[in-house]
C-alpha cells in the first residue's frame, strides 16, 4: 500500500488558503457571487468551488477570477522569470544582481476546527485515490457501511442513506466540498474506517509539520559560474 505524497496536504492547505482569500477580496471589493460569476465567465456554482479551494476547477478558472479581482500579475509573476535563474549562458545567468529571496511559511489555522478540516479532507482525498486504484477497497467501505446499516437505529442513519449512493456512483465530490452537509458525510464515513494505518499515519504526519508551518522558497543566493 503506497503512502501518501508529502506534498498531499501542503497543496490542500494552499489552495483552501487562496479560495479563502479570493472570497475575502470580492467581499471587500462589494462583488456579490452572481455578479462576481457573471464578469468571471463562469458559473456561481464554479464560484463557490474556486472560493472553496476545490481542487476541481481548471487553473484558468481561478485565472480569470484572479483577474476580476485585479490579482492576475501575482500568477504572472510566478510564470515569468523574475523568480528564477536564468538559462545557462544567457545575461541573466551571467548576472551578479541577487535574485529575490521568496519565502512563504504556509501553515494550518490555529483553531481545532480548522485542523481537522483539513486532516479531514486530506483523509478522504487519499481514501477516494485508492477507492479509485483498488476495487478491494472499494468493497471493504462498502462491506463496513452495509454492517453499519444494518445495526438498526442511529442518529447517523440518514448519512450512511446518502453513503451508500456515493459509494455506488463514485459521486466523490459531495464528500470533498466545504459545506456543512460534506462535513457531516466525512464526520459519518465507511472510507477512513477501512482506511490503511500506513496511509492514516501518513496524512497525520503531513498535518503535524503543517502546523508547525511549512517554509517554501528559496534564499535568492546565486549560482556561481
Amino acid at each position: 500500500m503506497n503512502v501518501p505524497d508529502s506534498t498531499v496536504v501542503l497543496e490542500r492547505q494552499l489552495l483552501l488558503q487562496l479560495g479563502d482569500r479570493l472570497k475575502r477580496l470580492r467581499k471587500a471589493q462589494g462583488l456579490g457571487t452572481v455578479e462576481m460569476a457573471k464578469r468571471a465567465g463562469i458559473s456561481r456554482t464554479t464560484l463557490s468551488s474556486v472560493e472553496s479551494g476545490d481542487p476541481g476547477p481548471s487553473i484558468g478558472t481561478y485565472l480569470r477570477v484572479m483577474s476580476v479581482l485585479g490579482i492576475s500579475g501575482e500568477l504572472a509573476l510566478l510564470a515569468g522569470d523574475a523568480l528564477q535563474p536564468g538559462p545557462p549562458g544567457t545575461a541573466a545567468a551571467r548576472s551578479k544582481r541577487a535574485r529575490p529571496v521568496v519565502q512563504v511559511t504556509v501553515s494550518t489555522d490555529d483553531t481545532r476546527h480548522q485542523v481537522q478540516d483539513l486532516q479531514s479532507l486530506a483523509l478522504h482525498e487519499e481514501a477516494i485515490r485508492l477507492a479509485r486504484l483498488e476495487p478491494e477497497f472499494l468493497h471493504q467501505a462498502q462491506s463496513t457501511l452495509d454492517r453499519w446499516l444494518a445495526s438498526g437505529n442511529s442518529r447517523s442513519m440518514g448519512l450512511w442513506q446518502e453513503w451508500q449512493e456515493i459509494l455506488r456512483g463514485a459521486k466523490w465530490r459531495k464528500v470533498l466540498g466545504r459545506t456543512r452537509r460534506a462535513q457531516e458525510l466525512r464526520q459519518a464515513s465507511p472510507l477512513t474506517a477501512v482506511l490503511p494505518a500506513q496511509v492514516r499515519q501518513g496524512v497525520l504526519d503531513q498535518v503535524g509539520k503543517l502546523r508547525k508551518g511549512v517554509v517554501l522558497g528559496d534564499s535568492g543566493a546565486q549560482t556561481p559560474t
